[in-house]
């Protein structure tokens, strides 16, 4: 017996009734021979940990555009904190963690340079908007590994699409993804804004810390142990009522506070200024982008390939462009 099936095995007998078990994966658009040492989630979550996109994640914005500081958040770190959440969530339920973590660390591989700011430049720009969510479908599926893709499977795949949006994913360990994401953004970013000077301890609602805790750590125990005490025993992840209301209202503080807030404006004019420059010049000159999006180009339009480059870009690479395009470079004449 290998070692694979020895973990296969162990899944069987340890495992909750609800959770998916990797020898059942309804398995991958071109099928691979097995692994002696992994399973089939193993491989996707080291498929995606060794891509070039999830490399990329260090330097894209997760709330604060290109932070002086050590501390605050990035879109890998962010990654890094739901999958930890998730795996704790998934491991209470006795859900499949090899799963949840192959979910978690692919789930934003599609966001745009400077956070949502990007998405939501580029969701006005192209005809068929655009979605993280759906664009981190894209890069697994379409555009990593030369164009190939990392061929996932279908588990982790509906997991990525679905960790937002109007769906909810297929499996429990897909669910587990689509919380922690909640848990860790609402928790993270209150952290780097108060860091940041934006807020203010005395300003967060004191109705919500009653019920979730006063303290960044108490807040995440909270959460997570009542998705743990909730769903229990059932085919379902859930919150209480109560923990319910309490994170939906201290979210809808930080979107008042932080997400919209006039301290951002200026910095998002400048972001949208960046992406659309880069949008119309490569649309006026797709030639000019690397050959793997020409490619795309001619087989799925013009659009389609600028989409796909431009929200591939860190942010820092998405500013050299635009100045290496828009700004004068010195004279090197003589």
């Amino acid at each position: 017996m290998t070692v694979r099936e020895e973990l296969e095995k162990a899944e069987e007998g340890l495992l909750s009734e609800f959770a998916v078990k990797s020898a059942r994966t309804l398995g991958r658009e071109r099928p691979l021979a097995p692994c002696t040492l992994r399973t089939e989630f193993q491989r996707d979550r080291d498929r995606i940990l060794h891509c070039k996109s999830f490399r990329r994640l260090k330097f894209k914005t997760q709330v604060f555009i290109a932070p002086e500081g050590d501390h605050y958040r990035t879109r890998l770190t962010h990654t890094l904190e739901v999958s930890q959440v998730a795996r704790t969530i998934a491991r209470a339920l006795r859900l499949n963690e090899d799963l949840t973590e192959a979910i978690a660390l692919g789930h934003d591989l599609g966001h745009t340079p400077f956070g949502h700011i990007g998405e939501r430049t580029l969701d006005t720009l192209c005809a068929g908007g655009f979605r993280h969510n759906e664009q981190s479908l894209r890069v697994v599926e379409r555009l990593e590994n030369g164009g190939r893709g990392l061929n996932l499977t279908r588990e982790v795949r509906d997991g990525i699409l679905n960790h937002s949006g109007r769906l909810n994913p297929m499996t429990l360990e897909g669910c587990c993804v689509a919380r922690a994401d909640r848990i860790a953004y609402i928790n993270h970013d209150i952290d780097d804004a108060l860091r940041a000077g934006v807020l203010k301890a005395y300003e967060l609602p004191q109705d919500c810390l009653k019920t979730l805790g006063a303290t960044h750590g108490e807040r995440i125990d909270t959460m997570i142990r009542d998705i743990v005490e909730q769903s229990r025993g059932r085919a379902e992840i859930r919150m209480s009522e109560r923990v319910q209301n309490a994170t939906d209202a201290l979210r809808n503080f930080l979107f008042e506070k932080v997400y919209r807030d006039s301290w951002r404006l200026a910095e998002e004019k400048r972001c949208d200024h960046v992406i659309r420059g880069l949008f119309r010049y490569y649309s006026d000159n797709p030639g000019e982008m690397p050959l793997e999006y020409v490619e795309i180009s001619f087989q799925e339009g013009t659009e389609r390939a600028v989409t796909d480059y431009i929200s591939g870009m860190t942010d820092r690479y998405a500013v050299r462009q635009y100045m290496s395009l828009f700004l004068p470079g010195a004279f090197a004449g003589l």
